[in-house]
């Protein structure tokens, strides 16, 4: 069964696949957002809007219930999802384990298919994205590989 590893954050995507559960990871994708590097001011380009209230209570700033921040980070997370979408349809792995910050996590995971939401054995919130294989797998245990799929 062919099992891969996604660590994700804001910024970066990583997809590993090991050949064992003891085994190394081999990074086999990586999809980019420098974007999520950016603070909430680079993102948006002019102040909110302004209305006044029906009642004539005064004028207010128009807020969004998403700020632009979280809007880039749902972008990136569906990129990430439809690109796993697609490679499950390929075929690709028959299991995903997910490694995310816990804001990101969350965002993802309402992001991902159903089909590959059941494909999904686990779930680790830690922000392991800039690490390196070698520290991203001494962060997980051995019998994460032999978890069943969800």
């Amino acid at each position: 069964m062919t099992t891969w590893l996604l660590v994700a954050d804001s910024v970066r995507g990583r997809v590993f696949q090991a050949d064992s559960p003891t085994g190394p990871l081999i990074e086999i994708i990586t999809l980019a957002h420098p974007e999520g590097r950016l603070h909430e001011q680079a993102l948006t380009s002019d102040l909110p809007g302004r209305t006044f209230d029906r009642g004539g209570q005064g004028r207010h700033i128009m807020e969004d219930r998403v700020s632009a921040k979280e809007q880039d980070n749902i972008r990136f997370a569906l990129r990430i999802a439809d690109h796993l979408d697609t490679m499950r349809l390929e075929g690709k792995f028959e299991r995903l384990i997910i490694v995310a910050p816990p804001e990101f996590l969350g965002i993802l995971s309402t992001k991902l298919s159903g089909a590959t939401q059941k494909l999904v054995s686990m779930r680790v919130d830690k922000n392991l994205a800039q690490k390196t294989a070698t520290e991203i797998r001494n962060h997980l245990p051995e019998q994460l590989w032999g978890a069943p799929a969800a």
